[in-house]
């Protein structure tokens, strides 16, 4: 008797354990991402700061590839690795839904971000012209583009500033 018990509670134990297995399974899951924000004035100081840092980095490393200092290579290494951090940065700043009076200023901000990577690809374009000695009316040209971008950037942020509550 008490070995028939056992066996049937082990049978039911095992039951609701492939039953909930096969729930877990079976049940759509939600694969959205959304970051809570609650304080967004704070949220986007942070970003800022963040894009600040990257920002004078990118410019360290530019300035060691003009000079010589580093090859084409380890700068286009550099810039891949600041292009994921924005990359990631503009990901939460998708997900952040602001509310209506921060939408604005949100909005500016990202699309400084997406100038800044910009600015970055058109860089690595500019390392590879050094790396492959291409004409220095080639170089010129990438270095306009890449000044142009980069004040683009600057003022998507100040109209960021600008457009704040």
């Amino acid at each position: 008797m008490v070995l028939k018990k056992g066996i049937a509670i082990t049978i039911i134990i095992l039951g609701v354990i492939t039953g909930a297995s096969f729930l877990v399974w079976t049940v759509p899951q939600q694969n959205e991402t959304t970051f809570i924000v609650t304080d967004y004035e704070n949220y986007l100081d942070g970003a800022k700061g963040i894009h600040e840092v990257l920002q004078e980095s990118t410019l360290i490393e530019y300035q060691k590839l003009l000079d010589g200092e580093i090859t084409p290579e380890e700068y286009i290494a550099s810039a891949d690795v600041t292009s994921t951090q924005i990359t990631s940065q503009i990901s939460e700043f998708v997900t952040s839904k602001p509310p209506e009076e921060w939408q604005n200023s949100y909005i500016s901000y990202m699309d400084a971000m997406k100038k800044f990577n910009s600015y970055i690809g058109e860089t690595k374009v500019l390392a590879n012209l050094i790396q492959n000695e291409r004409s220095q009316d080639e170089i010129s040209e990438a270095m306009k583009k890449i000044e142009s971008l980069k004040d683009e950037s600057m003022e998507l942020v100040k109209i960021s500033d600008d457009s704040r509550p």
